[in-house]
């Protein structure tokens, strides 16, 4: 896994912070052997705005929330793991001679990371990561080169310092997905062979993460969440924004919600599916998955997974990094249970603990 576009290896455990368009999800694990135990969680929503599409407006308002969240989740630990988004990121598989020694490598990649970026580079935060020897030439090795804006990098490590916290290291929310899809996949049945199509449906955004044999393939973000169920609950029924979100999560709507409301907006999560699984086929070699691992909010939607299984055909889960995990006595596991798809991102933050 890559170090991280700000700090490196850790030996002390790390918070795993995820800072969505709307909510902040915080994690500590510890280990004992094999065996993975969730020592505290909380999750707070963001007010609107202070997080567009996953760019931080309102750092003030996001570190104040940061603060809430970890003082409910009453954990001691103060150093801290973030991710930005993939959108944000530009990789890069450069060639480079196999026998290049680490040190070496860092000063070659620096001085030739401007050809691949488009933007001036001490603007930039950069990381590497030696993928192994070349297929066609045991002389060269291929590197991956990670860059992204150091601004986003910034005002996530700047919201964290406010709220009292350390930003030890800032990570790529779809390699954060991929470490939390390794504690799961034995569970499915994968092995190396298996296409598995992870979809994080949040607030507004959808993220897909293709991964075979524990590597990503692709990513891909668009502007699709369960925000627009909230819109619409506010659009047919007169509420507020505060009052559909609380209507969505204790029902208590009025007979033709399920009709004339939920079954539509299902209806739009399988075609953002299938319409996100068209462009993975279109730019790659495959033309099918295996598995659809449904993540994010609205993945824990009565009855959602099987809907997407029988209109796509795919064999469709609900994400759940916490299936094997123990639980300490204050965390509540119910709760845990709930939140758990859309955790995906804090879990494999506060997996970088055990680097």
């Amino acid at each position: 896994m890559l170090k991280g576009l700000i700090g490196g290896n850790s030996s002390r455990s790390l918070l795993g912070v995820d800072i969505s368009s709307s909510a902040v999800k915080l994690l500590e694990l510890s280990r004992s052997g094999n065996t993975y135990r969730v020592e505290s969680y909380a999750v707070m929503s963001l007010p609107p705005q202070s997080v567009v599409e996953k760019n931080i407006a309102e750092v003030e308002v996001v570190a104040e929330v940061l603060r809430a969240v970890v003082s409910r989740s009453r954990s001691k630990l103060k150093r801290a793991a973030v991710a930005v988004p993939g959108s944000a990121v530009i990789t890069k598989v450069l060639r480079m001679p196999a026998d290049m020694n680490e040190n070496t490598l860092e000063t070659q990649i620096s001085l030739e990371a401007d050809q691949y970026i488009p933007y001036p580079l001490d603007e930039v935060a950069l990381d590497f990561e030696i993928m192994g020897q070349a297929d066609d030439n045991p002389e060269q090795m291929d590197v991956l080169l990670v860059a992204c804006r150091r601004d986003n990098v910034d005002l996530r490590t700047e919201a964290l310092e406010i709220a009292g916290l350390e930003a030890k290291l800032v990570d790529v929310e779809a390699f954060a997905v991929e470490r939390s899809f390794e504690l799961i996949a034995s569970s499915l049945g994968c092995d190396e062979n298996t296409v598995v199509a992870i979809v994080d449906i949040g607030a507004s955004m959808t993220s897909l993460s293709v991964i075979v044999d524990g590597e990503t393939l692709y990513t891909r973000d668009q502007l699709f969440g369960g925000r627009q169920l909230i819109e619409e609950i506010q659009r047919r029924y007169g509420m507020t924004v505060e009052e559909a979100g609380l209507a969505k999560k204790q029902g208590g709507l009025s007979d033709d919600y399920d009709s004339e409301v939920l079954a539509p907006f299902k209806e739009a999560v399988i075609q953002q599916v299938a319409r996100s699984l068209q462009f993975f086929y279109s730019s790659s070699q495959y033309n099918s998955v295996d598995m659809i691992l449904l993540a994010g909010g609205v993945a824990a939607m009565q009855g959602l997974a099987d809907i997407v299984e029988s209109e796509l055909g795919v064999s469709t889960v609900v994400a759940n990094p916490f299936g094997s995990m123990a639980v300490a006595p204050g965390v509540d596991a119910m709760s845990l249970s709930n939140d758990a798809p859309a955790m995906l991102i804090s879990c494999g933050l506060a997996l970088r603990s055990f680097d």
